[in-house]
């Protein structure tokens, strides 16, 4: 990838003396000669392409010799590059004369496209064609694959994100032959980007003179790291590849925060000159060190995320560590600079940034960390034309894929379409592309092959054929792909065309269920839900309980109902809107019997790979018992819903068949991956929440998760027999919650007692309507009203024993990106990695606090050691409710205070 933007032209030519591919001497057959012109030798990716080109001649019976130097001869036949008017990264390929064959680029890496692309028709062809007029070029500028130098769980004493370059660490990124292959597979792909992707790299690839302590590793490491390091550049340069190093804000290297008596990061620290300062002379040094390597700045998640912070540190922190790199190489070119929009208002950022910094791209996640629609919708798809309305590149970008892995992934339709979406509504000239499965345990997949570990960019390669095929042409004609992919699936595994078109089939519709599941049933766009493990029934009934991401319905889906939407509409007799939960459970039943059958044909003739193919197969009867499952347990969880308005015992016995039927085909599951999958998911760590929490790499398989579900099975028929006994529903004693004893340090305000009349701020009238019995008591901390939004809500307290803080957050919807809001955000892992680190990411007491004029109350807990501690919270409007004893038990229900009689809950069926 060049910086500048500039055209100019280059061209080689090939000179043979016929057409025929052998000249008979008596018994003795002679090989043509063919001689490659090459006009100029300086650019490595045009001397890689050469060679390419030669390989694939010899290969097919042909002399070949390569001419640096003279003028080619024209009374011989040639094949030549020359000038192409086209746009970047373009090129042509045809036959001028009978004796002159011209392969013309627009700039290098057109050069180097062409000489791939001729060398593929003379591998497909076996000799030289007589007849070729070619002309092509990408439609997105850049086309990229993702690597994660991160790890499934922690490293010890670490945090998120916080992986050092080591051997030990990652092994396989000192791996040359495997990195020769990655970038292979990438050019034959026409991908033109790499993202490595690290929380903070730089303390492993440069040193600081003002902050030596700060390196990461010891010296023989760094050493194998700028070596592996230029290895990985350089060659990624020869085949037309811009390597992208992605870093988090704000983190820094774990020898300076101990050095410096800080936190690695701190969500809600403001900016510190000592932390600018070590940043911004990182970046410099990195600059200067790897002048041609991009970075991708993720100003969120690891910062506050949104408001002026961002703004400060993008364009006085970062923008200005470049430019003194630059100044220290003596150049003024800018390199490209690619601002992540996740959890950052992009558009004010970027605003803030063009007048200072021109080489600027914006990249933003496609449907959030999932695969769900190829047309998002609503405020989603509004940021996005608006990032790309600003007169740079906007990269979509297929982000983490957690409701796919790990089953197999290659619908060629629907990846078209998602391509053909970020063209005309996301307004997209630019794909980012995350592994298929397994993003944290890089390179490998989840497969389990008798004690063997595949390789992603293997076992996946139909994933990354069809998001490059499409990102280079999207809009090609249905008919044509569809033999185009039966073809390639014939290849791969032995077989007929015909059958070729079967394997295709069952893609196409398993392609289907996973999406069509999320959309409707989830919680959540992002990586806390492993769709492929299931869902809990309250999961189901009461997706607010678990932080439900709206998101994922108003922009990341069709227009439609959530299961609870559809059962109030049913009792009330009122019209559907558009895609409905019913809809979605006949349609994934039939897609799945359809990719069965088509897999079971196909399997009949299969002669190469076959042991891939019988991977693959089991993959499609997986995805028929999830998707029974699924179909099952929701019609199931519409029966519960509805008893929510009839209270007729009938629903609930209607409901208890589909349960158990939904439980037998969960069991199919696990005897289908219990051999076949070391995991359903590939981080493994607190973050992680439904079906069940996943903290230590627990419940990560579908034996685990069996057990949770056969519980709330047996649970469910005790409740209905005991309601039939008693025909009502006895109520659990509340227990209120008691004081814990704490002293404050530095108290912020004083204290209230939380109870109807209770003023809850210092400089307000605003005051408690009714609470949750539970809180009647409880001592919360009153905060300015003002205080609250103008500075980051702070207070220190110590305690002798462990406790838990109780926070009410506001119950505001508000999208990801939205910094319209004086509420403060409940924590939420989407946008959050370390929104969890005290416990505090679970919702326990819903609607429990009505204040009037205010959003109800949201109650969650922060659980901290006994000794000297310090809350932090981010600005926004927030409730300190008081301490509890570290080893109370909250209930986790929702209160009903301030909602409709539709939100009764019906939780306690099921636990």
């Amino acid at each position: 990838m060049r910086f500048k933007k500039s055209i100019f032209f280059l061209w080689v030519a090939v000179v043979y003396s016929n057409f025929n591919l052998f000249a008979q001497t008596g018994n003795m057959k002679k090989k043509e000669l063919i001689t490659i012109n090459v006009f100029d030798d300086t650019i490595p990716r045009i001397l890689f392409g050469v060679e390419k080109l030669k390989t694939a001649l010899v290969q097919n019976g042909y002399d070949v010799t390569i001419n640096k130097k003279e003028p080619f001869d024209e009374s011989k036949r040639n094949i030549g590059l020359k000038n192409l008017f086209l746009g970047n990264e373009s090129f042509s390929i045809k036959v001028i004369t009978q004796k002159t064959l011209f392969v013309s680029g627009y700039d290098a890496t057109g050069v180097l496209y062409g000489c791939l692309k001729l060398s593929e028709i003379i591998n497909e062809k076996g000799k030289l064609p007589e007849l070729l007029d070619i002309d092509d070029g990408p439609e997105m500028k850049l086309r990229g694959q993702c690597i994660g130098l991160q790890k499934s769980t922690y490293l010890p004493g670490r945090n998120v994100y916080e992986y050092p370059y080591t051997p030990e660490t990652f092994p396989w990124f000192y791996d040359k032959k495997l990195w020769l292959q990655v970038l292979d597979s990438m050019v034959e792909n026409r991908m033109n980007s790499l993202y490595l992707w690290n929380g903070h790299p730089f303390a492993s690839l440069v040193k600081l003179k003002d902050y030596p302590y700060a390196v990461e590793v010891d010296d023989a490491t760094f050493k194998k790291n700028e070596e592996i390091y230029r290895f990985i550049t350089t060659e990624a340069d020869k085949r037309g590849i811009w390597v992208i190093q992605m870093f988090y804000n704000i983190i820094v290297s774990k020898p300076f925060a101990e050095y410096n008596h800080i936190k690695t990061q701190e969500r809600e620290r403001p900016i510190i000159p000592l932390i600018a300062d070590y940043t911004r002379k990182s970046i410099a040094a990195f600059v200067e060190k790897y002048p041609n390597v991009g970075l991708m700045v993720c100003l969120g998640e690891a910062m506050e995320g949104v408001g002026k912070d961002d703004i400060e540190w993008f364009t006085k922190t970062i923008i200005p560590g470049v430019k003194d790199g630059l100044k220290a190489l003596g150049k003024e070119e800018e390199p490209p600079i690619v601002l992540r929009a996740h959890d950052t208002d992009a558009p004010s950022v970027m605003e803030a940034a063009l007048p200072l910094y021109k080489n600027l791209y914006t990249e933003a996640k496609f449907n959030g960390e999932a695969l769900t629609d190829p047309r998002p919708r609503g405020e989603w798809a509004k940021l996005h034309q608006t990032l790309a309305h600003l007169g740079s590149v906007q990269i979509e970008n297929v982000h983490i894929m957690a409701n796919l892995e790990p089953f197999r992934y290659g619908s060629p339709n629907f990846i078209q379409q998602s391509v053909i979406g970020m063209h005309e509504v996301m307004g997209g000239n630019g794909l980012h592309l995350y592994p298929q499965a397994s993003y944290w345990d890089w390179p490998y997949s989840a497969d389990s092959v008798n004690g063997k570990r595949l390789l992603q960019i293997e076992r996946d390669w139909i994933w990354y054929e069809a998001w490059s095929r499409y990102a280079w042409k999207a809009n090609r004609k249905r008919d044509d792909e569809i033999n185009y992919w039966s073809n390639s699936l014939a290849m791969k595994y032995g077989c007929s065309i015909a059958d070729g078109k079967k394997i295709l089939e069952a893609y196409e519709q398993s392609g289907e269920i996973a999406p069509k599941l999320l959309r409707r049933f989830g919680i959540t766009d992002g990586n806390r839900q492993t769709l492929t493990l299931g869902m809990l029934m309250t999961q189901l009934i009461n997706p607010y309980r678990y932080g439900l991401f709206t998101l994922l319905y108003d922009a990341e889906s069709p227009e439609g109902e959530m299961l609870i939407q559809y059962a109030e509409k049913e009792w009330k007799k009122e019209k559907h809107i558009g895609e409905t939960p019913v809809q979605i459970i006949n349609e994934v039943k039939a897609h799945a019997d359809k990719a069965v059958a088509a897999i079971t044909a196909a399997g009949k003739n299969i002669k190469k790979n076959t042991a891939e193919f019988a991977r693959l197969k089991n993959d499609m009867f997986c995805y028929k018992a999830m998707a029974y499952h699924y179909a099952e347990k929701a019609q199931a969880a519409l029966d519960v819903l509805r008893y929510k308005y009839s209270n007729d015992l009938n629903d609930l016995k209607k409901a208890l068949p589909l349960l158990e039927k939904s439980v037998t085909s969960y069991k199919e599951l696990v005897a289908l991956t219990k051999s076949s999958y070391l995991y359903a998911n590939s981080m493994q760590t607190q973050q992680r929440k439904i079906p069940i929490r996943g903290a230590n790499g627990t419940f990560k398989t579908w034996a685990e998760v069996l057990v949770p579900f056969e519980n709330e099975l047996g649970v469910f028929k005790k409740k209905i027999d005991s309601l039939e006994q008693t025909a009502t529903v006895v109520k659990a004693d509340i227990k209120p919650l008691v004081n814990a004893i704490v002293r404050t340090i530095d108290s912020p305000g004083t204290y209230f007692t939380i109870e109807k009349g209770e003023k809850v701020f210092a400089d307000t009238g605003l005051a408690i309507i009714s609470c949750a019995p539970e809180l009647k008591g409880m001592m919360g901390v009153k905060f300015g009203y003002k205080q609250q939004l103008a500075e980051t809500a702070s207070f220190s307290f110590v305690c002798d024993k462990p406790v838990k803080v109780l926070v009410g957050y506001f119950k505001k919807q508000r999208s990801a990106f939205t910094t319209d809001t004086i509420y403060l955000k409940e924590p939420e892992l989407e946008t959050n990695a370390s929104a969890d680190d005290y416990g505090q990411a679970e919702t326990k007491i819903l609607n429990a606090i009505a204040i009037d004029g205010m959003p109800s109350v949201n109650i969650h807990t922060y659980s901290f050691k006994a000794g000297k501690n310090t809350l932090k919270l981010g600005k926004g409007l927030c409730l300190i409710l008081g301490f509890v004893d570290g080893n109370t038990v909250i209930p986790v229900y929702d209160a009903g205070l301030m909602s409709d009689n539709k939100d009764k809950n019906l939780d306690w069926l099921f636990e």
